[in-house]
């Protein structure tokens, strides 16, 4: 018997309602989040916390839509594809990191040269840089030349994710890992449902991103792990905002699981998978303005340090 709704038969009334679910609840995250998250903590009021927040958002987003299309692409082989998003994707990312460097600049009372040459300004416009040349070689006709900006681009966000570090250090090569594979898991998953629904079908495609997924799950799970016990001291996990919020992530890391493994279940024995991966991309999106989120509040090392 097959369920009517978000984990039965596929419906674009069901699509609509999880779409506006996840859109619900980035804008909540974004708005509400960093205040929630340190209510009752004794930490600082973290300055333009809510525009930080939605600018990291939509940086994450258009970096998963680049990444998540290359990978797509070619997971889907022969067949129509649906309209490219990679080069709006990694526009978008762009404008959220130049939004980023105007935010600073504002936020610190800094001119624009200064702010340059500060590390995370020179970060940011590497980032802004990159994105932008990673759109151009999207709309060209060899978009796969997309992925070595796009590389540069991931590569400065974990180096500016980690100032603690002069270079290339354990934590900035454990976030370029973890910033892959969670592009990779919602970007490409967005991509291949794209497809789907276009070619009405398309069982083998979700089998070839299924055995993608699985090295990507676990690529995060390993990165995810280590770098939450470097950098949060295990008094600190109830008691900083930082440390609830990755509660908050983990929880739905779980369900997001639990969705991946029901429709590996529905693909395997020939039901259809795309409703539970739906709802565990609604979820990955709700994740994603999380991850954005650990980015803005008060890094726990550095309090109890």
């Amino acid at each position: 018997m097959t369920l009517p709704g978000p984990l039965g038969t596929p419906s674009r009334r069901g699509a609509a309602v999880l779409a506006a679910a996840a859109v619900l609840g980035v804008l909540a995250v974004a708005l509400l989040g960093a205040g929630l998250a340190r209510t009752g903590t004794g930490e600082l009021r973290i300055p333009a916390a809510h525009p930080t927040t939605l600018l990291r958002i939509l940086l994450l987003a258009g970096l998963a839509l680049a990444v998540g299309e290359l990978a797509g692409t070619r997971l889907a082989g022969a067949g129509p594809l649906p309209r490219r998003l990679a080069a709006p994707g990694a526009l978008l990312a762009a404008a959220a990191s130049a939004g980023l460097l105007l935010l600073l600049a504002a936020v610190s009372g800094l001119s624009l040269p200064v702010v340059y040459g500060l590390r995370e300004g020179r970060l940011l416009l590497v980032t802004a840089n990159a994105c932008l040349l990673a759109a151009v070689c999207a709309a060209s006709r060899r978009p796969g030349l997309a992925a070595l900006p796009l590389a540069a681009a991931i590569v400065a966000e974990a180096l500016r994710a980690h100032p603690e570090s002069a270079g290339f250090g354990v934590g900035t090569g454990l976030t370029v890992v973890h910033l892959t594979a969670a592009s990779l898991w919602t970007g490409t998953l967005l991509h291949v449902l794209r497809v789907l629904r276009l070619r009405d079908g398309g069982r083998e495609v979700l089998l070839r991103y299924a055995r993608m997924a699985a090295c990507v799950y676990a690529a995060l799970a390993v990165t995810g792990t280590v770098s939450t016990l470097r950098r949060l001291p295990l008094d600190a996990v109830l008691g900083t905002a930082y440390g609830r919020v990755l509660l908050v992530k983990l929880a739905l890391f779980g369900g997001a699981s639990l969705l991946a493994l029901m429709a590996r279940s529905r693909l395997l024995s020939g039901a259809d998978a795309r409703p539970p991966a739906r709802v565990e991309l609604a979820v990955l999106a709700v994740i994603m303005a999380l991850s954005a989120l650990l980015t803005v509040v008060p890094d726990p090392h550095w309090i109890r340090s």
